[in-house]
């Protein structure tokens, strides 16, 4: 460079997670009480991994101690997490806002200062580096506002005169091509490996062949060597591209007094998506003038190498450009329901930020789901979608809590099955709101009028009142799930959903096997000449008829191996979870596992099949497409338009006389024309050249 200048380093960043605070409350409130003693505390950082985005410091409840334990961080003993590098830090609580101001923070900010000049010079920053980017912080926690007032301290050493800077570029412009991809691969390893990942200060060695090796500061001296190239790494939360990061100065200070290297060469390692990336990342050349002043008052000429002369220090954090502590209020987050609101939305978040960049989380909150059926389906179905986000679930069913049902249905207690058993719809509700108290549950006690069960005239008028609320209960979701144990009761959802083009899912169990399909729009849904997907109902032949009559008690309990409801219930929130990502949503064709013509198969979730079937006594699953029928007796164009023409009374007589649905759709005529086709059997044996294998 032409002219040298003062190296700025970018100071580091600091962020709490509302944990850390609700953790403090709680070691405060069972532990310290009025005892305002310093505390050892741990903080984390990681490489910087975004070119426009720096890395903050970071504290989570974890960086406390335990209340067992209030002198040493439970974090502090964890390491080889390469997203966690551990700071040790000190934390100064106190009891009033008064005191917090009144706190000598120069004298503060010294005393830690110090420690990194004593861990210089015994050797101990040498054998853990991570001592050299110590911090503090001072807070006072208000528990009846729940408002926190804190001030972080970053401590660096001063070097008087300034470090001045000789060369600074991208580090893939520094390095040949041959030593860039030497360099790339030594520090994965170094990142990649549990013993080095959190190890926050490096040495590069790159010998003449173009080889790089990385290796602990310690071991320097190995180093040595005519023909190598030495750079001293660092990683840097930083994404600035002229300025290296808060941690290089006390780096060089350490460089200074340890080995008396006047010019440094240093790395400013940074990544991208964990992976070293050498244009993200800094090399650049700084020169350190022996701090002549402090060695003429010392007297011996050794400035900076003499222990007893302590450098001045900076590091109390900027808040908008002034120094000035931050205040935060908590007081609507801090409570058992909000946490429990940020740690669900946090494991959502992950997934994005790690495998599912176009996780569409607004989408998934706000879905409205309807569950028709409490029992073994509806109460796993109901815990996989708040596990996805769901906010907003709806149960139907009008069955009691068995004794029989709690080891099966995650949802109730045998508390539920007292006095007769609880409405499971009513219970339900209750044990959602126990595991996600933020959960917008509501349980509905209502029979699903079925055909093939003809009803009173008497009780008609309650049969059609519960018909018009099921059709509201459709129309006011945007899911609805078909999970109760008869076929028949899934006939009026079926057409309801048809009617108005839900998404609907169903799920049904066998005594080992398994069926989780999604039903294809409705017949009036669209333009689209393309054939539409199936519904439960498409593959009939008959009308479903009254299937609970005449059953011995086996038949009449739905009869499964334990681990097939779980397994079924998965499959169908994860079914719907893939309607909601796929472009096309509900009007997706249906794609097969391992099929090369998979439209969607690039997309991050995967296919998205028509009908998952499952057997345990194989362990097999397969994926299948049917195609819908203008016979269905529930989502055929005949159907829905008579629905839509006579309302109330064409439900009511499909109730009464399951044939007339048969009649309508044709499939009396067609069952007629089976019944009326012969075959002629050519008994000829000797001729096999006739026989045409299908």
């Amino acid at each position: 460079m032409a002219s040298e200048s003062i190296v700025v380093f970018a100071q580091f960043q600091s962020a709490v997670d509302e944990g850390f605070w609700h953790r403090l409350c709680s070691l405060k409130l069972n532990k310290l009480g009025i005892d305002d003693s310093p505390i050892p505390i741990t903080g984390f950082y990681a490489p910087c991994s975004h070119p426009q985005v720096s890395n903050h410091l970071t504290l989570l409840a974890d960086s406390l101690p335990s209340e067992s334990n209030e002198q040493s961080s439970t974090a502090a003993t964890s390491g080889g997490n390469r997203n966690r590098c551990p700071v040790p830090g000190i934390l100064y609580n106190m009891n009033t806002i008064e005191s917090f101001h009144a706190l000598d923070k120069k004298s503060l900010l010294k005393a830690e200062a110090k420690k990194i000049w004593d861990n210089i010079h015994t050797g101990k920053a040498v054998e853990d580096s991570a001592v050299l980017s110590r911090f503090l912080l001072i807070s006072f926690a208000d528990l009846k506002k729940w408002t926190f007032h804190y001030w972080f301290a970053f401590p660096a050493l001063v070097l008087d005169p300034p470090a001045t800077l000789v060369d600074l570029k991208r580090a893939s412009q520094y390095f040949s091509l041959e030593e860039a991809k030497s360099v790339s691969a030594a520090c994965n390893e170094w990142r990649n490996s549990s013993l080095t990942a959190d190890v926050p200060f490096f040495l590069v060695c790159i010998d003449p062949n173009s080889l790089a090796t990385v290796k602990h500061i310690k071991d320097w001296e190995t180093c040595q060597s005519d023909g190598n190239k030495l750079l001293f790494g660092f990683y840097d939360p930083c994404h600035l591209p002229n300025n290296p990061g808060w941690a290089l100065r006390n780096f060089l200070a350490l460089i200074s007094v340890r080995w008396n290297i006047m010019s440094v060469r240093f790395l400013c390692y940074r990544e991208n998506r964990g992976f070293a990336d050498l244009g993200l990342s800094l090399v650049g050349e700084a020169l350190i003038t022996v701090p002549q002043g402090r060695a003429a008052k010392t007297g011996n000429g050794l400035g900076w190498r003499d222990h007893q002369c302590l450098p001045n220090a900076v590091g109390w954090e900027q808040s908008k450009g002034r120094q000035v502590s931050r205040c935060i209020s908590l007081a609507k987050s801090m409570d058992p329901t909000r946490l429990a609101i940020s740690a669900a939305d946090l494991n959502l978040k992950l997934m994005r930020w790690r495998a599912l960049p176009s996780l569409n989380l607004n989408a998934l909150s706000s879905m409205k789901c309807l569950l028709l059926g409490a029992g073994t389906l509806g109460c796993q179905v109901a815990r996989m979608l708040m596990a996805w986000g769901v906010r907003k679930i709806t149960l139907v069913d009008n069955g009691r809590v068995a004794m029989s049902n709690p080891l099966r249905q995650s949802l109730y207690t045998l508390d539920d099955c007292l006095n007769g058993g609880e409405y499971k719809a009513t219970a339900a509700v209750k044990s959602l709101s126990r595991i996600f108290p933020a959960v917008d549950a509501e349980g509905v006690v209502m029979a699903i009028p079925m055909p093939g069960h003809p009803v009173p005239s008497q009780e008609e008028d309650n049969v059609l009142e519960d018909c018009r609320r099921l059709h509201d209960l459709v129309d006011s979701h945007d899911a609805v799930f078909l999970l109760t144990d008869t076929r028949e009761s899934r006939w009026l959802p079926t057409l309801l959903c048809a009617n108005t083009n839900k998404i609907t899912i169903t799920a049904a169990l066998g005594f080992d096997s398994f069926l989780v399909m999604r039903h294809g729009a409705g017949p009036f849904s669209s333009n689209d000449e393309r054939q539409r997907l199936g519904c439960y109902f498409c593959s009939d032949v008959v009308a479903p008829i009254d299937s609970t009559a005449n059953r011995t008690l086996d038949q009449q309990c739905t009869v499964t191996r334990p681990g097939l409801a779980p397994i079924a219930s998965a499959l169908a929130v994860e079914l719907l979870v893939g309607i909601l990502h796929h472009p096309h949503g509900i009007f997706a064709d249906g794609e097969l596992a391992n099929s090369s013509s998979s439209g969607s198969s690039e997309l991050p979730l995967g296919v998205l099949p028509h009908q998952i079937r499952g057997s345990l006594s194989q362990f097999s699953q397969m994926t299948l497409v049917g195609q819908s029928s203008n016979s269905c007796t529930a989502c055929s164009s005949t159907v829905v338009s008579e629905y839509r023409e006579r309302g109330m009374e064409f439900i009511i007589q499909a109730i009464n006389h399951p044939t007339y649905l048969e009649d309508l759709t044709g499939l009396t005529e067609l069952m007629k024309s089976a019944s009326s086709f012969k075959l002629d059997w050519d008994n000829d044996d000797d001729d096999d050249d006739d026989c045409v294998e299908i």
